[in-house]
């Protein structure tokens, strides 16, 4: 290595230190080397008169003498720091100078790797460095990587292309560790909506944002933008998820710096404690409801932010389970749906946050107009279903000669009411409670009420029948019953009417193979062949559903040789021969 590459990896002489430099000047100068280098022992060595005698006996021990010093300086540097972190627990000017002075003295040593500890901790108990230390930071990529999070804080705040490039990754992986639940099919105990609101928080993504983030709120302003940016370049809904999860990380961290200025903490707060307890009651659906109505004239865009909190899936699904819920209520209490204000609160925030991206994308922060329709007209239709799908239930009960006189007197499972159709084309709003309506009655393993709405479902307004979260929790309802999945009918309304219509996008297949892989055994033999050749993926396909064919078609292979008859050789001559073919079993009964 050369004198100049030595230097500036060991730069001792700029603290008054002989360095590398200096000892190749000494050999090349004088006439007895190994003096010099006894010379520059003495010197440089650990300068404890009593200390002196001891080396020459570590030498006979054939202990090194770079060993020796190192762990000398090891054992300085450990104590070093501790005392620097002592002083940056104090507080005061005096604080402040007594640590920048360290700093000046110490810096010039900082790309000598068994030092640089000690000018880390300096920085990291510094609130305020200033540009020119920051600047040989940013240069060296080797010091920038080794320097604490404390301090690149410090870096990120002015150089937003910096920050960005340690976020993206994290970024990125939130998105497929969500994409890992949606799909995973070995796992049914994996359950998206599973986790409380806590625990999902707790994850290691969300947690490494809030400590980069620290008390920064020019940081915190920086990933909500990425988040923005990202979910309208992508219209991933997870991007609204980690939004809130962030925020509430920073709420249990306790940030009083960011949640005291974010416009949305409170709201989200709310909203987070309605989740954790599946329970909106009078008192928080005024809050909510005030939160909405009180957005200050000049503070519309702080809709852009309500709207992407309420976008995340895990908020649409409370919102539409609490709605659905309510309205068995209604249904049991004989009520009007637009007489509940708590029912009419949660369908004015679930307008608002399936018109998120639309809104932040156009920039117009207006809260969209609930249509009053759903409430007059939809609603009470969707609610005639529950009560068909009650009245079922009850006459299955009845004595057999009663049964058919109830189902005479009006028929339970005849077409939807157009009304249902109707609106869930029109109404986003009306797609999710139609949605989860469905999920209520597969659920319930209620097959007459779930053949009834899969026959329009394909129809919902903007696809919504078919994004992950929907799909996820279909799937896994119909994989608890599989014994349905016998009946042509039960096929046709699934298959036929509902997946087929949206088989163009790459995560609809991937369900549908996700739910082939469990119910195939229970499939007809024509039907599974016929569903193997429509899911067939192309080269449009992503890798993951060629991946995951590949293994099914494996799967269904291996499980046909398995219950393949083992062929015998039979001697035509046996007797056994001789003896009649037995009856088919209805004949003898």
């Amino acid at each position: 290595m050369s004198s100049t590459a030595r230097h500036t990896e060991f730069p001792l002489e700029a603290v008054k230190v002989q360095g590398p430099t200096y000892l190749k000047a000494a050999l090349t100068s004088c006439t007895d080397p190994l003096k010099a280098i006894e010379e520059f022992q003495v010197t440089n060595g650990i300068l404890l008169p009593s200390l002196r005698p001891m080396l020459p006996l570590l030498d006979l021990h054939g202990v090194r003498r770079l060993d020796f010093h190192m762990s000398v300086v090891e054992a300085l540097r450990d104590k070093l720091t501790g005392h620097i972190n002592e002083i940056g627990k104090t507080e005061g000017k005096e604080r402040d100078l007594k640590l920048k002075e360290l700093l000046g003295k110490s810096f010039p040593v900082i790309k000598v790797k068994a030092l640089r500890p000690i000018v880390m901790t300096i920085l990291k108990n510094i609130p305020q460095i200033e540009d020119h230390f920051l600047k040989v930071l940013v240069r060296d990529r080797e010091l920038y990587n080794d320097t604490d999070t404390e301090v690149k804080r410090q870096i990120w705040k002015d150089n937003q292309s910096l920050f960005g490039d340690e976020v993206s990754p994290l970024l990125s992986q939130y998105i497929t560790e969500k994409e890992n639940v949606l799909f995973d099919h070995h796992n049914l105990n994996t359950q998206f909506f599973g986790p409380s609101p806590k625990v999902r928080r707790q994850g290691e993504v969300v947690q490494k944002l809030a400590h980069m983030i620290g008390n920064s709120v020019k940081l915190y302003d920086m990933v909500l933008q990425f988040l923005r940016t990202l979910f309208l370049r992508t219209r991933i809904v997870h991007y609204c998820t980690l939004r809130a999860e962030l925020l509430m990380a920073l709420h249990d961290l306790e940030v009083q710096d960011i949640i005291s200025i974010d416009p949305c903490h409170k709201f989200t707060w709310c909203l987070d404690a309605c989740i954790r307890e599946k329970n909106v009651d009078i008192k928080r659906s005024r809050e909510l409801q005030g939160f909405l109505d009180n957005v200050k004239r000049g503070q519309e865009q702080v809709l852009g932010d309500l709207s992407m909190t309420l976008c995340d899936p895990y908020a649409i699904n409370f919102l539409a389970l609490s709605a659905v819920k309510i309205l068995h209520h209604l249904i049991h209490n004989e009520s009007l749906p637009r007489d509940n204000t708590i029912l009419i609160l949660l369908l004015r925030m679930l307008a608002l946050g399936l018109s998120a991206w639309v809104m932040i994308d156009s920039q117009d922060f207006k809260e969209p107009k609930l249509d009053s329709q759903v409430v007059t007209k939809f609603l009470p239709a969707l609610m005639s279903l529950m009560v068909d799908d009650q009245v079922r239930q009850l006459s299955g009960k009845l004595p057999p000669d009663e049964r058919e006189a109830a189902i005479t007197v009006i028929e339970h499972a005849g077409p939807l009411p157009d009304a249902v159709e109707a609106y869930i084309q029109d109404s986003t709003v009306a797609s999710i409670l139609a949605m989860y309506y469905t999920l209520h009655v597969a659920k319930a393993k209620d097959r007459v009420g779930l053949l009834r709405i899969l026959t329009v479902l394909a129809n919902c307004k903007d696809d919504r029948a078919f994004e992950d979260p929907f799909l996820h929790s279909l799937v896994h309802l119909l994989i608890s019953n599989p014994d349905e999945f016998q009946a042509e009918d039960f096929c046709t309304a699934l298959f036929d009417e509902f997946f087929s219509a949206g088989l163009q996008r790459d995560n609809v297949t991937r369900h549908l193979l996700k739910l082939l892989w469990y119910v195939h055994g229970k499939l007809p033999a024509t039907r599974l062949q016929a569903l193997l050749k429509t899911v067939a993926p192309t080269h449009q396909h992503s890798e993951k559903v060629h991946n995951l064919y590949k293994l099914l078609q494996e799967k269904i292979n291996a499980q046909e040789e398995t219950v393949l008859p083992v062929e015998m050789d039979i001697d035509v001559n046996s007797p056994l021969m001789s003896v009649p073919t037995p009856a088919p079993y209805h004949h003898i009964i």
